[in-house]
């Protein structure tokens, strides 16, 4: 019997320690407020906040900071073998796209595609909030789907954040999460 509970009890243990969580952390929280007070700053509309695509969010941060190496042909919209999911290699001519936008199909019950804007240094860098929302503003392209410009004309419904180690990833829904 005690051999029962203790095998059991460790069952749960371990996988707890190796699930991810849909909680947000602290710099998530501040991060998933920074977003939609910058969007208010534009007149746009909050983004609620996603159980889902912060699943898939907080999986791919931490899938980034474990099996993702800096310096190859692979972006950081890449997803590793290393998981139960299909692997994605993304290139900058965004071949894999299709992949990519199936992530929160594939890793939950979210109906819809899922569009990411990733942050995320080398070695011993820590990713926080103001850095990834700085970085993300600059740039053009991931400004576009914070604030609904260019081919991101869309009304975003769901948001996921993820901050693990060195990597903030955001992803961007249209459907609501049920």
């Amino acid at each position: 019997m005690r051999l029962s509970f203790f095998i059991l009890f460790s069952i749960l243990i371990l996988n707890n320690f190796n699930s991810y969580s849909q909680k947000l952390s602290t710099e998530e929280t501040k991060l998933f407020s920074l977003i939609n007070q910058y969007r208010k700053g534009k007149s746009l509309p909050p983004i609620p906040l996603s159980p889902s695509l912060t699943l898939v969010a907080q999986t791919h941060a931490k899938d980034l900071e474990q099996n993702y190496f800096w310096g190859t042909a692979c972006n950081l919209h890449s997803w590793s073998d290393k998981g139960k999911w299909t692997p994605v290699c993304y290139t900058p001519d965004h071949a894999q796209a299709a992949l990519m936008w199936k992530k929160p199909r594939e890793l939950t019950n979210y109906q819809g595609n899922g569009y990411e804007i990733a942050f995320g240094g080398e070695d011993n860098y820590v990713a926080n909030a103001n850095e990834a929302l700085e970085w993300w503003k600059k740039s053009k392209g991931h400004n576009a789907l914070l604030i609904n410009g260019d081919i991101w004309n869309k009304k975003w419904n769901a948001l996921g954040i993820g901050i693990y180690g060195s990597y903030a990833v955001v992803w961007f829904g249209n459907e609501i999460d049920q």
